[in-house]
């Protein structure tokens, strides 16, 4: 299944799959939403599978937030991979 991005105001669904070929789609909605926005809602609950580039672009959305002064939230349990790399990220932090 291919990504589709559904969205309400400042509160993004993310349902499919995220990987290397649709990660233009994700950079391009965000790109717009980061200068109309202060907060963002991300929810994963129905990505099905992320690759490593997906995560990777995430990430940057992430580190785009914080540089950007916008309030960033991903929501949802997702899938496992992002699950993961977030948690990796945690500890590595922590240490």
């Amino acid at each position: 299944m291919d990504l589709r991005i559904t969205s309400c105001n400042n509160f993004f669904k993310l349902k499919g799959t995220l990987n290397k070929k649709n990660i233009s789609v994700l950079k391009d909605e965000f790109q717009e939403a980061f200068h109309r926005f202060n907060t963002l809602t991300i929810s994963v609950e129905d990505l099905e599978s992320v690759d490593r580039t997906g995560v990777n672009a995430l990430t940057e959305l992430h580190s785009k937030a914080l540089l950007s002064n916008v309030q960033l939230s991903i929501v949802g349990l997702g899938c496992k991979e992002l699950y993961d790399h977030f948690k990796t990220q945690e500890r590595q932090e922590a240490a």
